[in-house]
């Protein structure tokens, strides 16, 4: 193995380094969604739910602390500044959890385009290395293989790096678009039961 990227040549570690932190992403990704899917409360947020509807949003407050689950820290945002302006919290909220769902994204999708134009790139010096050869009366084989062999492994390298980063990266994509529509559920839920809850409150009628 060591061999096969010495072949191929300087544009290797690049390459090397390419895989490095694409692998690094696409474990800790990994990780954070399985730890976010396992802080899930469902039964806190019917919980939140229930209390928002009956107007008791100091309780639900409390209720919501100390959570791990991404929409119940969104409806804690929202109890606590419901008197200055409900949406703004929430959307303030979502907006903080979405980007922490989405953090280094930007990262594999920059490497699912780097990867394969270095491997472009390292084609394109193993050829000029091998035509380099060709200059003399009587090319040189070894230099001739070398050359290709660098225009190869560089080529295959920069796919093998960007296959599974595409597919890592749109796993990924999916897991966020899922949990948005999560939170869009709950928080539509909550804005509804909230509108009830604050009008039972205010002892006006409440409509079914």
């Amino acid at each position: 193995m060591w061999n096969w990227f010495l072949k191929g040549g300087p544009v290797m570690w690049p390459l090397l380094l390419c895989s490095v932190i694409a692998l690094t992403v696409m474990i800790e990704r990994l990780l954070f969604w399985i730890k976010e899917r396992r802080s899930q409360q469902p039964q806190r947020i019917h919980q939140l739910l229930h209390l928002s509807e009956r107007g008791l949003f100091e309780e639900a407050a409390i209720r919501a602390r100390d959570s791990s689950d991404a929409v119940v820290r969104i409806l804690l945002n929202g109890l606590i500044h419901h008197h200055f302006s409900l949406e703004g919290a929430l959307e303030v909220a979502i907006q903080a959890e979405l980007k922490r769902m989405k953090r280094y994204l930007v990262i594999l999708d920059t490497l699912i385009t780097v990867a394969p134009l270095l491997g472009i790139f390292g084609t394109v010096t193993g050829i000029l290395t091998a035509f380099g050869s060709l200059e003399g009366h009587i090319p040189n084989p070894q230099v001739v293989s070398k050359g290709i062999a660098e225009a190869v492994i560089t080529t295959v390298a920069g796919l093998a790096i960007a296959i599974p980063t595409v597919v890592a990266y749109n796993y990924f994509c999916a897991q966020v678009e899922d949990a948005a529509s999560r939170i869009s559920t709950h928080i539509t839920n909550f804005q509804i039961l909230y509108q009830k809850g604050k009008a039972r409150h205010a002892g006006e009628p409440v409509s079914v």
